[in-house]
């Protein structure tokens, strides 16, 4: 876990916690006057977990409030993104989500709200490149040699949960590869890798930010990244594209999302606390290893951006014809 600062207070509570009482005489240039709850919607320890962490304890700090992270994991991340949605559109309850928000509509059309009108863009933490691992005891080597194993039979492949990123990626991936899969989904990308690991389950497309620990002890072996480009963590791993697979990359971003009714003022100090917090020397020095690459975009670029891969991904969806629900 991060150190904890002087004026930043960096909680975890893995269930749910008491929302503050919310005075009706608060107003956003008072904001903040009291502790900032953010919804994590997946398990402590993934990848949008950790990179949250690391920026929501410099925005606390700058602040001077405490940031409180509740993880609330399950259904993609859709059972996080309502949990934030029921509470007062404050500025007091934000999300950290992923791509995965993005692929929701897709994976969950019975979603009680719509991320792409209930909830505001407000920053991008940065895209985190997802890497297919496999267990040494599979003798699995290359994505060549997966794609291979996967057309001669049944191959599982574990995730975060349907609808996540790490699900999309392996999709995307497996559906350019040409073979057939079964689809295990857990709580969170912790719960997937601890099958991996075990060779339970056959492989996992996770971020790197959680991955890379069990690649460096050679626990696992890194066949590829789905990034357009190399990842500078893992810079002799090739790209799914360049292996051979076209249309197998998949943009895994973690970033801060609000309620849409939150008002702007909030939500523009939001931004630009998370700007300077990214800027950070200290947060460079964290995000380097994990080979997070800067997303800049403007809160009304993020809101596109999220658009654009909704519209996307339902087309996927059509188009494989794939049956999540």
């Amino acid at each position: 876990m991060p150190s904890i600062s002087r004026r930043g207070i960096f909680a975890l509570a893995g269930g749910a916690l008491a929302t503050p009482f919310v005075s009706k005489l608060g107003s956003a240039a008072a904001w903040p006057s009291k502790p900032i709850r953010v919804i994590v919607p997946f398990s402590a320890g993934s990848t949008t977990d950790l990179v949250g962490r690391i920026v929501m304890e410099n925005v606390g700090a700058q602040f001077g409030q405490p940031v409180v992270i509740e993880n609330r994991g399950g259904a993609g991340g859709t059972i996080g993104a309502n949990i934030a949605l029921q509470a007062p559109a404050d500025g007091y309850t934000l999300l950290v989500h992923s791509s995965a928000h993005s692929a929701a509509p897709a994976a969950y059309p019975r979603t009680p709200y719509s991320p792409a009108k209930d909830l505001r863009g407000i920053a991008s933490f940065g895209s985190v490149p997802n890497v297919v691992v496999i267990s040494p005891t599979k003798n699995i080597k290359t994505l060549k040699e997966l794609a291979a194993a996967g057309k001669k039979g049944n191959m599982t492949f574990a995730s975060a949960g349907i609808g996540s990123a790490s699900h999309w990626a392996a999709e995307r991936f497996r559906l350019a590869a040409g073979f057939d899969g079964t689809h295990i989904p857990f709580r969170g990308g912790p719960e997937g890798l601890t099958e991996i690991l075990a060779g339970r389950v056959d492989f996992m497309c996770i971020g790197v930010s959680s991955g890379m620990p069990f690649i460096r002890d050679g626990r696992l072996l890194a066949l590829g990244v789905t990034t357009p480009r190399r990842s500078s963590a893992l810079p002799d791993v090739p790209t799914t594209i360049e292996a051979g697979y076209p249309n197998s990359d998949f943009t895994f971003w973690n970033g801060l999302l609000a309620s849409a009714k939150t008002p702007t003022p909030i939500i523009d100090q939001l931004h630009k606390a998370v700007v300077k917090a990214l800027e950070a020397p200290e947060t460079k020095a964290r995000f380097g290893p994990q080979g997070i690459e800067p997303m800049a975009v403007t809160p009304e670029e993020f809101d596109a951006v999220i658009r654009g891969e909704i519209e996307s991904n339902l087309a996927i969806v059509k188009a494989a014809n794939l049956k999540f629900m």
